[in-house]
C-alpha cells in the first residue's frame, strides 16, 4: 500500500542502547523516566495525533524536517528514516515503526451500513470491511463484489467471488487505502419514482378491487 496525501501516520522512533536519543523524534513526549529496575522509558503528555501527509506528499518530521513520503510503503518509510538517522549520526541503532492512523475505504451496495469505513492500523480484508459495515444484505450477489482501486496508471476494477476459496488469492481481498467496495444486488432496487408509481398503482388496484366486490355482492343478493 502506497502512502498518499491526507494520510495520517504514527511514527515511533526508539533506541535500545540510548532511549533518551529518540525523545526529540516522537510527538507528545515531554521527557523520560527511570523505573525501579533502572530501565528508561518515555513520558507522554498528550494523545498521539500523527503526521499528516500534505498535498505535495511531505510530512514535517522533528529534527529531519521535510520528508517526502508519497508513493512509499510504511516499511519503506521506516527504512528511509532509520537510514537517515544513521547517516546523520543521530541514532546508530534506531528502531522505527510506521503505521497508518486513518485507513479508510468507501463501501456501498447491499450491505448493512453504507458509507466511509475508518479503521485503525493499515490492514483490512474485504470480509472484515463487510462485517464492520453490518454484513451482507439479503439481496447481495455474493459472486460479484467489486473492489475499485486507484493506481498509478488509473483505476483498476476487481470482481471477487465470496463463495469460493479463490477470493483469498484475489488482489482485492486485502483492501488498500481509499479503495471503493461495491456489493452488487441480485435484483436492482426500485428507484424513488418506481416506488411512487407502485404506491399509486396499488391504491387504484385496491379501489378497483373494492368496487368489483360491491358489484358482485349487489348482483348476488340483489336478485
Amino acid at each position: 500500500m502506497k502512502l498518499q496525501p491526507d494520510d495520517r501516520l504514527n511514527i515511533w522512533v526508539s533506541s535500545p542502547q540510548k532511549p533518551s536519543l529518540a525523545v526529540p523524534f516522537n510527538l507528545g513526549i515531554e521527557g523520560y523516566e527511570v523505573d525501579t529496575r533502572g530501565r528508561i522509558g518515555t513520558v507522554s503528555t498528550e494523545q498521539e495525533s500523527g503526521y499528516r501527509v500534505d498535498r505535495d506528499g511531505y510530512i514535517d518530521f522533528p529534527v529531519l524536517g521535510k520528508v517526502h513520503v508519497e508513493g512509499l510503503t510504511t516499511q519503506e518509510l521506516s527504512d528511509r528514516i532509520k537510514e537517515t538517522l544513521k547517516q546523520r549520526r543521530l541514532i546508530s541503532d534506531a528502531l522505527v515503526s510506521v503505521t497508518l492512523l486513518n485507513f479508510k475505504v468507501l463501501i456501498f451496495g447491499e450491505v448493512g451500513g453504507v458509507g466511509i469505513l475508518s479503521v485503525p492500523g493499515d490492514k483490512l480484508t474485504l470480509i472484515e470491511a463487510i462485517a464492520r459495515s453490518g454484513g451482507l444484505g439479503r439481496n447481495a450477489k455474493m459472486d460479484e463484489v467489486w473492489v475499485i482501486r486507484e493506481e498509478e496508471n488509473g483505476r483498476r476494477a476487481m470482481v471477487v467471488d465470496l463463495r469460493t476459496v479463490s477470493m483469498f488469492n484475489s488482489p482485492g481481498f486485502y483492501l488498500q487505502q481509499n479503495d471503493i467496495v461495491y456489493v452488487k444486488p441480485k435484483v436492482a432496487p426500485r428507484t424513488a419514482l418506481e416506488d411512487r408509481l407502485w404506491q399509486v398503482a396499488s391504491m387504484f388496484l385496491g379501489a378497483g378491487g373494492t368496487v368489483i366486490s360491491l358489484i358482485i355482492l349487489f348482483r348476488t343478493y340483489g336478485n
